[in-house]
């Protein structure tokens, strides 16, 4: 059955906006409570005086804040959002309620591409003095690591139109990868291997600011071709044949939305690590909340849900009272496996995309 989009009524656009605003308010909240959470407890007052451009008589204060904890937090907002965007643009094109960058072998993809830089040039001299370069290498090896892998289950999904099928290899395509960064890790020294095991781990606090601004940038650029196709999206909901008597060029549509997707998940996979289930997890609770198909919401939606699970992850691995912080990645499998479960559950319609 293929879902229509259901746009929205008067009433239905001030429920909406409101919702949206709420969850805005929220985000907002759960940054300055990142932001407040750690070993070192920094008062609120202080934490305004350093905001507002007033040096703090604790200097440890004011590098805690600027060189840990505001990147961490924004890095937070960043992965979230485009790993959310990023599942609800594969749940939309293979019309699959499981699709997500995880499950398709996207992360695994894009972590293969950091592994051949970390595990292949990390050590090196000369990978460790080109600075900024050495950032865009990272990023840019992830992002193709990511659309080779996309590209492969988009060519098997052209000639296999079963669902389940295409999961499958999905999944085969993320092992094998997998499986050649075995063969890396296994031929690497040790070094590179404990740094590339950690990375493995998901880490929102390992960002530098060169880091920062790359992943910005390059996401920046992910959303804008993410915007550029919402209507398709839409349009797409209805079916390819309907699209193509629109006038919609599917394949055009389709390769905008794949370098969109490598480029949010290869990024934020590229710095942050494998961020598991947040991709899948966060479209459905966008239509189950709002009751729609329609992209122009779910677009926001899944920006806003996506960083506010995301800001919450990062709180849940504080450990009080101690200077340990858990591997993301536990955190946002933990959080997002109920959340899949309990959507399926609760409202099967929603996630009944095909």
């Amino acid at each position: 059955m293929v879902p229509e989009v259901s746009y929205l009524n008067v009433n239905q656009k001030i429920r909406t906006l409101t919702l949206i605003f709420l969850f805005a308010i929220m985000v907002l909240v759960f940054f300055v409570l990142d932001l407040m959470v750690g070993p070192v407890n920094i008062p609120i007052s202080d934490m305004i005086k350093m905001f507002s451009g007033v040096e703090s008589e604790n200097a440890a204060w004011q590098s805690i804040l600027f060189e840990f904890r505001l990147p961490k937090a924004l890095t937070a907002v960043l992965a979230g959002s485009s790993m959310a965007v990023s599942g609800m643009q594969m749940q939309t094109v293979f019309r699959n309620p499981l699709a997500g960058p995880d499950v398709l072998g996207i992360s695994s993809g894009a972590s293969l591409g950091v592994a051949l830089v970390v595990l292949g040039f990390g050590n090196t001299m000369v990978f460790q003095g080109i600075g900024m370069l050495s950032s865009w290498l990272q990023i840019t090896a992830a992002c193709i690591g990511s659309g080779i892998v996309l590209f492969l289950v988009l060519f098997v999904s052209m000639r296999v139109r079963d669902i389940m099928t295409i999961l499958i290899l999905g999944i085969l395509f993320g092992s094998a990868t997998s499986a050649i960064v075995s063969v890396l890790q296994y031929f690497s020294n040790q070094s590179t291997l404990k740094a590339f095991v950690v990375w493995s781990m998901g880490s929102l606090g390992n960002l530098s600011g060169i880091q920062l601004r790359v992943m910005s940038i390059t996401l920046l650029v992910g959303f804008l071709l993410s915007l550029m196709t919402l209507k398709r999206l839409n349009v797409l909901l209805l079916g390819e044949t309907y699209a193509r008597s629109l006038g919609v060029n599917t394949k055009f549509t389709r390769i905008l939305i794949f370098i969109s997707t490598s480029i949010l998940a290869g990024s934020i996979t590229a710095f942050c690590g494998p961020l598991a289930f947040i991709g899948i997890a966060i479209p459905h609770l966008a239509r189950m909340i709002f009751n729609t198909s329609d992209h122009r919401v779910l677009f926001p939606t899944c920006v806003l849900l996506g960083s506010l699970l995301m800001l919450v992850a990062d709180l849940l691995t504080q450990i009080p009272g101690s200077d340990y912080v858990l591997p993301v990645n536990s955190v946002t499998a933990l959080l997002g496996v109920p959340v899949v479960v309990w959507v399926i559950i609760m409202n099967k319609k929603l996630v009944n995309i095909s």
